[in-house]
């Protein structure tokens, strides 16, 4: 168990255009802060900025509704065009209710809106999308960093995440790489000798939620580093993790 756990905002990143070199940004901006990479730090870095680097984004003015997004639309105040990219980035909708679209992506994350969001894109009538591959991305982003520095990193990129029993949202790691993503404590004995059965710690999504206390929704703040922290298995391999580690098994899924 570390002493201590520090989280280090990334300010400085400019507006992210597709075709930025991403892992540059991030390194100027840790420079920018007189930080100093080392081999086992954690980067979280926000899905968006990640997604309009790599061009996953959509023009409204392209999009044509059909005719049940038109409908929706009407029935709740909303854009049609925004309702369709929805539509498109789902593989089914979970629950469509008071103007909500609770949808399950072609990568099997549930989220609202399949993550489609038009907030924050860097430019009007631009919706930004989540990345094709998160996992792909976060191993694209540490080779990057690793070339360049030397140093064997983790690497989350990270979205928020609304939860059906809890209000507020909270971070979630969608693609993962460098680190494990979560630490499996079944069969361990707890404090009381007693075996657990089903703790398995969700540790890439509890540190996506650390880093967020230092970057913010609305500071520009795309990125954090974290260094410390307790209960982090870095892997050599970063194919060997996967945020889709995460994901619970549809034959374990209690509401589906």
């Amino acid at each position: 168990m570390a002493a201590s756990i520090r989280i280090h905002p990334l300010p400085g990143v400019p507006e992210v255009r597709p075709g930025d070199d991403l892992a540059a940004l991030l390194l100027g901006a840790l420079a920018g802060q007189d930080l100093r990479l080392a081999s086992g730090d954690v980067i979280v870095v926000a899905q968006k900025v990640v997604s309009k680097a790599e061009g996953s984004r959509a023009a409204l003015p392209d999009v044509a509704p059909r005719p049940w997004a038109q409908r929706w639309a009407s029935q709740w105040s909303k854009d049609p065009r925004q309702v369709e990219l929805v539509l498109r980035e789902s593989c089914r909708v979970v629950r469509a209710e008071r103007g909500i679209l609770v949808c399950e992506t072609w990568h099997g994350f549930v989220c609202a809106n399949a993550g489609v969001d038009l907030s924050n894109s860097g430019a009007p009538e631009v919706a930004v999308l989540l990345p094709e591959d998160p996992d792909r991305s976060a191993r694209l982003l540490r080779q990057s960093i690793l070339e360049r520095t030397g140093c064997a990193v983790g690497v989350i990129v990270a979205d928020s995440f609304g939860r059906p029993w809890r209000n507020g949202l909270t971070q979630a790691a969608l693609g993962v790489a460098g680190v494990l993503p979560a630490a499996d404590l079944r069969g361990q004995a707890d404090t009381e000798g007693r075996p657990m059965h089903v703790t398995v710690i969700a540790v890439a999504d509890e540190l996506a939620s650390a880093a967020d206390l230092v970057c913010g929704k609305t500071a520009r703040i795309p990125a954090a580093l974290i260094r410390g922290a307790p209960g982090v298995a870095l892997t050599a391999d970063p194919g060997s993790a996967s945020g889709k580690e995460l994901l619970r098994p549809p034959e374990q899924d209690l509401f589906r």
